[in-house]
């Protein structure tokens, strides 16, 4: 498989450096104004027209074999990769479990939660209930209902 993808690597970069030799070496469609004053392909190895005719006939075939080894690369390497392979970011992500809410700053999920063995002294216990909470209205005062009238200045 290592053979066939480099000799298809090979092929794609002698294609594409043929493209790109036979592009710059074609003449543009206002080239043959300069052939009336004689100083066109007139005289060269393809005559007049021919060598534009053989230029662009090459260019043709070059691009036909670049697109086939284009074709051949993504089929060799897609054909390579097993389809189970998981490579992706979150490939190692381990979600964390939500389900029992944690308190801030806590460093070990769940410790606070989970009482201390009878016989170990060494860590201590949680409280077996929460302290009640107090009454609202006791705690915290109510502010007046209305607002105070303002004050008429004297006369």
């Amino acid at each position: 498989m290592s053979l066939m993808l480099s000799l298809l690597m090979v092929v794609q970069v002698l294609s594409a450096l043929a493209i790109i030799v036979l592009v710059l070496l074609q003449q543009g469609k206002g080239a043959d104004m300069g052939s009336a004053f004689g100083t066109g392909s007139a005289g060269s190895l393809f005559g007049a027209s021919g060598a534009a005719n053989f230029l662009s006939r090459t260019t043709k075939w070059a691009a036909v074999v670049f697109f086939v080894t284009t074709a051949g690369l993504a089929y060799v390497s897609h054909k390579g990769a097993a389809p189970t392979v998981d490579t992706g970011v979150m490939q190692n992500y381990q979600p964390q479990d939500r389900s029992v809410p944690q308190a801030p700053g806590s460093s070990v999920p769940g410790a606070s939660s989970v009482p201390a063995p009878a016989g170990d002294a060494s860590v201590p216990s949680a409280p077996a209930q929460p302290a009640a909470p107090a009454k609202p209205d006791a705690a915290v005062p109510q502010a007046p209902a209305t607002p105070a009238a303002p004050a008429q200045p004297a006369k």
